[in-house]
């Protein structure tokens, strides 16, 4: 499997890595327990930080599309190809334009969404630390 960043592309780097392994598991490039390079490597052979390769592999564990197995290393989840298939920026995005929607029909004003949303960000996020 190559992966091959574009540093002046508008695509952040970080989401150019999941793509690619993605795209890489989706044409049968790599498969179920195959094993990824480690962060350092990875990030060291693309010229990149660790913490932008660490990032896009936290987000493709999140997914199901890898797993960490601790000291032994990160490998190709047994689900990875259908869990690759699945978008979570698009389904995030279709819930808040249905409960947008929603509260647009029941006369709430944008402004009203926005501040609704910052407090209930900001109630999570209070909760969680």
């Amino acid at each position: 499997m190559e992966i091959i960043i574009d540093i002046d592309g508008e695509v952040p780097l970080f989401a150019q890595v999941i793509e690619q392994i993605k795209k890489a598991i989706l044409c049968d490039k790599i498969g179920p327990g195959d094993a990824l390079p480690s962060i350092r490597q990875l990030a060291n052979d693309l010229g990149m930080n660790n913490k932008t390769v660490a990032k896009a592999y936290i987000l493709l564990e999140r997914d199901s599309v890898i797993q960490t197995k601790g000291y032994r290393g990160t490998f190709i989840h047994p689900e990875a190809k259908v869990n690759s298939s699945v978008d979570l920026n698009e389904w995030v995005l279709t819930k808040f334009n249905e409960t947008i929607t929603a509260l647009r029909k029941a006369g709430v004003t944008d402004s009203e969404i926005r501040i609704a949303f910052g407090n209930v960000m900001n109630y999570r996020t209070d909760k969680e630390e």
